[in-house]
């Protein structure tokens, strides 16, 4: 095997391992009532794999009492969650780190509606998965394609951070133009 071939091998892996995330598949999601304390127990169980470290949460019990205060998410019934909330929670989750709580709200405000029922809503949470799976290699051939640009593009420094550095700032642009993006589509929700 050449080295070039080697180096594109090793560096696959290297992304491989730093993009695993945990996904909630939908046949997972338990189709009970449950109580605060089995939600951020469950959360914590099938998404612990994304934390950047131990200190942090997925989430907390404080968290949930504000997504419903500030209308994220329906209110639970007699203080109990339903496999809804569970999806309500999860997409909140993945979108809080990339788009503001109005937007998130906004974004929500459909699968709130009153004609969306718990199964319309199961459906919809089970094409999402399917899309992000299927995404989730066209990601990795990005992150390995923007790897391969500050290679060729900019000089070997004898500085490996430095080289890291041009590399996080080609995937903070790629993060930041999708950020954009998602906010004008957002804008046009009105």
């Amino acid at each position: 095997m050449n080295i070039e071939r080697e180096k594109e091998l090793e560096l696959k892996k290297e992304i491989r391992d730093k993009l695993l995330l945990d996904f909630i598949v939908p046949e997972e999601i338990p189709n009970e009532e449950m109580f605060m304390e089995q939600v951020t127990t469950f959360m914590e169980e099938h998404l612990k794999a994304n934390l950047r470290n131990e200190e942090e949460k997925t989430l907390t019990k404080a968290m949930i009492n504000n997504y419903t205060k500030n209308k994220l998410m329906p209110p639970p019934v007699k203080k109990r969650y339903s496999r809804e909330h569970l999806i309500f929670l999860i997409y909140i989750y993945y979108m809080k780190n990339v788009m503001s709580i109005s937007d998130i709200q906004k974004m929500m405000e459909p699968l709130m509606s009153e004609d969306m029922t718990d199964e319309k809503l199961y459906d919809i949470y089970k094409k999402t998965f399917e899309m992000e799976k299927a995404e989730y290699f066209n990601i990795e051939d990005s992150v390995i394609e923007a790897a391969h640009i500050t290679d060729k593009r900019l000089p070997k420094s004898e500085d490996e951070r430095l080289n890291k550095m041009l590399y996080i700032f080609m995937l903070g642009y790629d993060v930041y133009s999708k950020k954009r993006l998602i906010e004008k589509l957002i804008d046009e929700l009105d």
